[in-house]
């Protein structure tokens, strides 16, 4: 398929800046897949939508504070990095961006005064560094790191409350450097009308990464590949999941990595127990054997996430829905409104 079916002109006054508060007071858009049609609701309305029965999948990664702002010690230059992973001896492999060309053996000073030593790079263009200090690495971020909020907001410049809004209330497992935007609409009382009506949850964990949200630049669709991201559906998940479905409830995912997790664990055709990596890309023509409905943000064009949601309710509705949601002036991207795709 040609990349271009899946573009779209969005006005820059419609990509959300600010997070709506309260959480669960953001706009949702109600596709239905068997009737090609869609309504207008509030996200508070979502327990009305579900049956008893039906079971949420949500991710509980935890976005940590990756992004890394400081300079080069020997020159003085401004440095800007993204923490990506921590290996077991303690380093760090990294992003970083500067101008000239920084060498192993340099150091560079971020945050409040940590030290990274820069100790190789590899072909694609990532870095090894030393942190200075044997705190834990979560430590370090949390003192030294910002939020790595995407360039579509405030450019990436964090703000007063991003580090609460800009993570799920139900977030427990650190890992990611974006959150999963779909759960952010979630609050308590929510989830307490879920659980009154029959509907339950369980957790998934996806370490959302760099690649998920790396733009199609193919022309077609086909020829763009994943990065990969680590993931974990445990056996006893695995198995409420089946009983569910076979009893006839939905399975509904919360957000495209908790559907690609699902996707990747039933790939044999059953729900099973996985943890690794999932470089999964789901695009029209995938057949879906544990996903039936799916709440998700309005995603970027060109994007492989857009793809996703397209296989699942059909390219022809999706783009008429979007054009919809931009008619009436939906919210758009992270910190956007919402839409539930159902049967």
């Amino acid at each position: 398929m040609q990349t271009e079916e899946f573009d779209f002109d969005l006005p820059d006054r419609l990509i959300a800046q600010q997070p709506v508060d309260p959480r669960d007071s953001s706009r949702l858009i109600v596709v239905r897949r068997s009737l090609g049609a869609w309504e207008h609701q509030s996200f508070r309305d979502l327990p009305n939508l579900l049956d008893a029965g039906d079971i949420l999948v949500r991710n509980n990664t935890k976005v940590v504070p990756a992004r890394l702002v400081g300079h080069r010690e020997r020159t003085g230059g401004a440095w800007e990095g993204l923490f990506l992973r921590a290996f077991p001896g303690g380093e760090w492999e990294i992003l970083g961006k500067t101008r000239g060309r920084p060498e192993p053996g340099e150091r560079i000073v971020v945050g409040q005064g940590l030290g990274l030593e820069l100790i190789r790079k590899d072909d694609s263009g990532r870095w090894t560094v030393r942190p200075d200090s044997d705190e834990p690495t979560q430590s370090l971020l949390d003192r030294h790191g910002v939020v790595p909020l995407p360039p579509y907001i405030r450019k990436g410049v964090e703000g007063p409350g991003d580090r609460v809004r800009y993570q799920t209330v139900f977030a427990s497992i650190d890992g990611s450097v974006a959150a999963p935007t779909a759960g952010l609409h979630f609050t308590e009382d929510v989830f307490r009308r879920l659980a009154e009506r029959g509907v339950g949850r369980v957790d998934i964990t996806l370490h959302v990464g760099l690649g998920t949200f790396r733009p199609i630049e193919a022309k077609q669709i086909e020829e763009h590949a994943l990065h990969a991201e680590w993931a974990s559906l445990d056996a006893r998940t695995a198995d409420r999941l089946t009983q569910a479905k076979a009893y006839g409830g939905r399975i509904v995912a919360v957000g495209t990595t908790s559907a690609r997790t699902l996707e990747t664990a039933s790939a044999s055709g059953s729900i099973e127990a996985f943890e690794g990596e999932t470089a999964l890309y789901i695009r029209p023509g995938h057949k879906f054997h544990a996903v039936d409905a799916l709440l998700t943000n309005f995603h970027l064009p060109k994007s492989s996430l857009l793809v996703l949601v397209s296989a699942l309710a059909g390219v022809d509705l999706i783009r008429a829905a979007y054009a919809e949601a931009i008619r009436e002036g939906y919210r758009f991207y992270s910190f956007g409104d919402a839409m539930l795709i159902l049967p």
